[in-house]
């Protein structure tokens, strides 16, 4: 069985920065994409960024390129996402997701919430 970890979300302030961190635990497998999606109000689940392993390549939405970092840390099966100069359009529930052998994880859910 997998778990996915997350952790980092809260309150920001329009401008400022955040780093959300998912740990995978569990079995996973040598070749996989981590990484996050987000929910707003109203609003379906989006992809935000995830990356590759083993390749490291990476995808963003539109909306978050030059703005969040996706990366994988040091520690087994993390990766953290670095967000920057962030709006109030950012404001979401933010998931962690691991696909791998045809099959899609998820974690809870943390909220980031971009307010003055």
């Amino acid at each position: 069985q997998v778990q996915l970890v997350e952790s980092g979300g809260g309150l920001v302030q329009p401008g400022g920065s955040l780093r959300l961190s998912c740990a995978a635990s569990g079995s996973i497998s040598r070749v996989n994409v981590m990484g996050w999606y987000r929910q707003a109000p109203g609003k379906q689940r989006e992809l935000v960024a995830v990356i590759a392993t083993p390749s490291g390549s990476t995808n963003y939405a539109d909306s978050v390129k030059g703005r969040f970092t996706i990366s994988r840390d040091n520690a087994p099966n993390t990766v953290q996402l670095r967000m920057t100069a962030v709006k109030s359009e950012d404001t979401a529930v933010y998931y962690c997701n691991l696909k791998q052998t045809g099959l899609n994880y998820w974690g809870q859910g943390t909220q980031v919430t971009v307010s003055s």
